[in-house]
């Protein structure tokens, strides 16, 4: 597995997928090895992980040369040291990789994230990039993984491709909300977001929307970024006393917590396929109010309320106030659906998929990666 941080996960959707399936993997019997990023090179990474071999290797930091460096020197020490079975190469961004894969006759399969072009933070050069590394993708991979029906929708609709259909999985989250004490906090006395600071996650719409509201209980706001500085300066100055931005959180225990003891979760992702943190949200019985685009109906159902504008988010704030009880219920109802989304199952999809990769089973070649000049989503 390359092309992500790796594990232990702490930052995103990939690094959660990689540790939930890799370790399900490996406890049925499979050698799974993880290239990782540390965060925190002065501690080094353990070699194995929840019976995962780690293979740590640095990269640039840098937001356009972090994922690519790595990923270069990843493939590299693969094809120099190992032969794997199948390899699962996260990110099409990661495309220009692939040939070298190929050529060596190792059997890849590319998870192909969102729609990473319509990322706020990506210039004319990044967009024209990630479209091209789409089509790549879509020409040298042996399969294409996708995460959400509406990521499928886009290859089918874009390059005529098929994809496997791989979703995330929620876990249930039931945890002692005592620890929000530590945070002046108790069960139910706020609303809460979870996510990275990013133009598409909307992060300043939602601060924006809860501070026009009379909300009497505050927004507690998780999540930070590198590299977006401008960003979260614009956060900041929309917030009032009201708002708790509190950076991020590691310590799983705790996040769960807040997760598990907040009134209302907003969320803000727009263009990333299935969210893990929505997930999270859903599977620690937390009422959902998300921004309306397809990925988020797609998870949410009827369960969630949705919003595209401060004012939406003003108004749903208000709502939540006046009707704890109602809040609670779909919160519950979040919950159930959350059962559909099953790591046991997920990981038994990348099982199937890597066994037909490695013995060259019905995996479908790709198309030429042409677009084929139909609407795009």
């Amino acid at each position: 597995m390359l092309g992500t941080r790796g594990v232990p996960a702490r930052y995103g959707g990939f690094e959660t997928a990689v540790e939930e399936v890799g370790a399900r993997l490996a406890e049925r019997g499979h050698q799974v090895l993880v290239y990782c990023r540390n965060p925190e090179p002065s501690t080094p990474l353990p070699p194995l992980y929840l019976g995962m071999r780690l293979v740590e290797l640095p990269a640039v930091r840098s937001r356009s040369l972090e994922t690519l460096s790595h990923t270069a020197l990843s493939a590299v020490h693969l094809l120099r040291r190992t032969r794997p079975d199948a390899a699962f190469v996260f990110n099409s961004a990661n495309a220009p990789f692939l040939p070298a894969l190929r050529a060596a006759r190792v059997p890849v399969a590319t998870h192909v994230d969102g729609l990473e072009w319509q990322r706020g933070k990506w210039g004319t050069a990044g967009r024209r990039y990630y479209r091209a590394a789409e089509a790549a993708a879509v020409r040298f991979s042996d399969a294409l993984i996708a995460d959400a029906q509406g990521i499928a929708d886009y290859y089918a609709q874009e390059f005529a491709a098929p994809t496997d259909l791989i979703s995330y999985g929620a876990p249930v989250v039931r945890t002692d909300t005592s620890r929000l004490a530590e945070l002046g906090l108790s069960p139910g006395s706020f609303h809460l977001v979870v996510a990275r600071f990013e133009v598409e996650n909307h992060v300043d719409l939602i601060v924006e929307g809860y501070v026009r509201s009379a909300a009497r209980l505050p927004l507690v706001v998780v999540g930070s970024a590198p590299y977006a500085d401008a960003y979260t300066a614009r956060i900041r100055s929309l917030a009032d006393s009201r708002v708790r931005l509190l950076g991020s959180v590691w310590d799983q225990e705790l996040l769960d917590a807040l997760y598990c003891g907040a009134l209302l979760y907003l969320h803000g992702h727009s263009v990333g396929g299935t969210n893990p943190s929505l997930l999270r949200a859903i599977g620690a019985a937390a009422a959902v109010d998300a921004f309306d685009v397809g990925f988020n109906r797609e998870v949410l159902g009827d369960t969630g309320r949705y919003w595209r504008s401060p004012e939406d988010v003003s108004a749903l704030v208000a709502s939540a106030e006046s009707d704890p009880g109602a809040q609670a219920d779909r919160g519950q109802a979040a919950q159930r659906r959350a059962r559909l989304y099953d790591w046991d199952h997920v990981a038994t999809l990348y099982e199937s998929l890597a066994r037909r990769l490695a013995v060259g089973g019905p995996v479908a070649r790709r198309p030429s990666g042409r677009r084929t000049g139909r609407t795009s989503l």
